[in-house]
């Protein structure tokens, strides 16, 4: 996740509360909202074995909104399990740009949460 010891500012971790395992593989996308209201994509990232990945190893946080795109339902095709929800977007606001943000997700093909993480 880290690349020499560094950690990206954006950090996100998600389990399959399911079969409770982390989810491996899964599809990301991080966006930024611009001032006319549409999304720059930022980075394209997959999770680890672990569930891990990280974004913005070479950027710096900007006071902005952005939004983490999962692809679950990649996900849950890969698991041979039929999802409800195909995609999961979550938006959240960057008030502090020196902060690292940790972004987790619990997921099962019923339902998930999200929180800031720390």
């Amino acid at each position: 996740m880290s690349s020499g010891g560094v950690v990206p500012p954006l950090t996100t971790h998600i389990l399959d509360t399911a079969r409770g395992v982390p989810a491996a593989n899964v599809p990301m996308v991080l966006y930024v909202r611009e001032n006319d209201g549409s999304w720059r994509q930022l980075e394209t990232r997959c999770t680890d074995h672990d569930g891990r990945g990280g974004f913005l190893r070479d950027l710096n946080w900007q006071l902005a909104v952005y939004k983490l795109y999962f692809d679950t339902d990649k996900y849950f095709k890969n698991s041979g399990v039929t999802g409800f929800y195909p995609y999961v977007e979550v938006v959240f606001q960057v008030r502090d740009p020196c902060q690292h943000y940790h972004v987790p997700l619990l997921l099962s093909p019923f339902g998930y949460s999200t929180y800031r993480g720390s």
